[in-house]
């Protein structure tokens, strides 16, 4: 009796829609704890690589440098009452520069100890590691978007291949890949390495988004319905933006790099035995001819709704590897910092998208759509007007807030475009839609670094705001946009006799 009852409790949980919803979530949310998770990780380390001596950190340089006003001279005997201590490669790097440089504050030659300037020695420190942070913005942000790039390219065969073998496999194949991508992570210490499971990720990603989309789509026929679960959905994609800066930058700044991949991976194998419990991977045909990819492209309706995603999220792809280093860079912030400067942003997101689920289906989606662009401008133009880490609070947090408006009310739009304008077939459509958030998240890192170090970061942020502006009215054409009947009767001519059918059926009704 106990195998029947818990037979039929596993089926009924399997058949349930709460918990495919369970699963996308979960899915959606470890992969974006691994993909924020790297921010305030990966510029530390890869300076922390290339400077091994301590540059990063010239508070610490100064504060050993003030315990005296003198340093002995290289070759020059210790005298009483001068400083005695070893030279640390901090210390002898400083002397270095000294050396070589014309710096005020030199004893004249043949003198027994050497007198630091201090306040003309920590200048020319400051210039070289503001060129070098220039110089690892670059690395960083083709890093940060070459999981983009690959997740864009797998994206189109991922889409036909879930109307071919159902959703369920490629689902599992994504949690595999990914688990694979969050050991690379933690072991990694080079950056080919990191960026090989940086890149890795990108298959993985587009295999969980996709099949996880479409997956909804299909258990929530009804549009409200589905702009809910779409909602919570992306709720998990949000919550995991939201704890992996600072879950990254916490850890690494007291536990070590390894320590928060390791814990992600163990959450991950859990999500995967999930995953094979309930939803049994198999292959499912899809019994309805599933639109081609062809003509999805070409539907402009469809473009302008991705459109929308690509540019929402290009402003914060781009803020992703610039932000931390500007702020190492500007205002000297500490590793913890820098990940909780994306806290006020995902909390926002989080709320966004759950609040403009339901909400955007009754305004109208594409007027939340065109709102979230416009304030997405306005907040963007506002961080490099920040001097204090504070002041990067409310801009950050209506970003984010902004971002989920256009999320949570384009991605369920774009499963109801293919129902009124294709087949119910839903796979195409989301490899689209992730097709599009990938582009912004590719774009952005990638030209971040060569922007900041060409117009600067003012103007980066500042050039992409009005982008937005430019494009929020572009919304107004998802109003009311044609049914696959209205677009048929256009094409073959027929667009007299459907209207003269329409109206002697309103007229019989009258």
């Amino acid at each position: 009796m106990a195998g029947v009852a818990w037979s039929g409790w596993l089926q009924r949980c399997r058949e349930s829609r709460r918990l495919v919803l369970v699963i996308v979530a979960i899915a959606l949310l470890l992969d974006n704890m691994l993909l924020t998770t790297v921010v305030p990780i990966i510029p530390g380390f890869l300076f922390d690589i290339n400077h091994p001596n301590g540059t990063e950190q010239p508070d610490t340089l100064i504060a050993q440098t003030t315990q005296s006003s003198t340093l002995p001279s290289p070759g020059v005997p210790n005298l009483p009452g001068k400083c005695t201590c070893p030279l640390n490669d901090s210390t002898k790097d400083l002397l270095f520069l000294l050396n070589t440089s014309n710096v005020a504050g030199l004893t004249s030659p043949g003198s027994t100890a050497t007198t630091l300037n201090l306040s003309t020695t920590v200048e020319p420190k400051k210039d070289i590691r503001h060129k070098e942070l220039l110089e690892e913005t670059v690395a960083v942000g083709m890093m940060f978007a070459s999981k983009a790039f690959v997740q864009l390219l797998t994206n189109p065969i991922v889409g036909p291949l879930t109307h071919k073998i159902g959703y369920s496999i490629p689902m599992f194949t994504g949690f595999i890949i990914m688990f694979l991508s969050t050991l690379i992570f933690a072991f990694g210490r080079s950056y080919s390495i990191l960026f090989l499971a940086r890149a890795l990720q990108g298959i993985g990603s587009s295999c969980s988004s996709v099949s996880g989309m479409g997956m909804l789509a299909e258990r929530y026929q009804d549009d409200k319905e589905r702009g809910n679960a779409m909602g919570i959905a992306l709720g998990g994609l949000a919550l995991g933006v939201l704890i992996g800066p600072p879950f990254g930058g916490v850890m690494y700044e007291f536990v070590g790099k390894s320590a928060p991949f390791l814990i992600l991976s163990a959450l991950a194998l859990g999500d995967g035995l999930l995953q094979l419990l309930m939803l049994q991977p198999s292959v499912v045909y899809t019994e309805a001819p599933p639109p081609s990819l062809k003509a999805l492209v070409t539907d402009p309706y469809i473009i302008i709704a991705a459109g929308a995603i690509t540019f929402a999220n290009m402003g914060i792809a781009m803020l992703e590897p610039s932000l931390p280093i500007w702020m190492m860079d500007t205002m000297n912030a500490k590793r913890w910092e820098q990940g909780a400067t994306f806290l006020p942003a995902s909390i926002s997101y989080l709320i966004g998208t759950n609040l403009f689920g339901p909400l955007g289906h009754r305004m109208g989606r594409w007027l939340a759509s065109l709102i979230g662009l416009v304030v997405i401008g306005f907040c963007l133009m506002c961080i490099p007007l920040a001097t204090h880490i504070d002041h990067l609070i409310i801009p950050n947090a209506g970003l984010g807030f902004a971002i989920g408006m256009v999320d949570s009310s384009m991605m369920p739009e774009l499963g109801y475009l293919v129902d009124i304008r294709h087949s119910a077939v839903y796979g195409s459509v989301y490899a689209i839609g992730d097709i599009a958030f990938c582009l912004g998240f590719a774009i952005g890192p990638a030209l971040s670094g060569t922007l900041v170090n060409t117009i600067g970061f003012e103007w980066m942020l500042f050039g992409i705001a009005i982008l937005c502006f430019l494009y929020a009215p572009l919304m107004y054409f998802l109003k009311a946009p044609p049914t696959k009947e209205e677009k048929k009767s256009l094409i073959i001519g027929e667009k007299s006799s459907v209207r003269y059918v329409t109206y002697s059926n309103e007229e019989d009704e009258q």
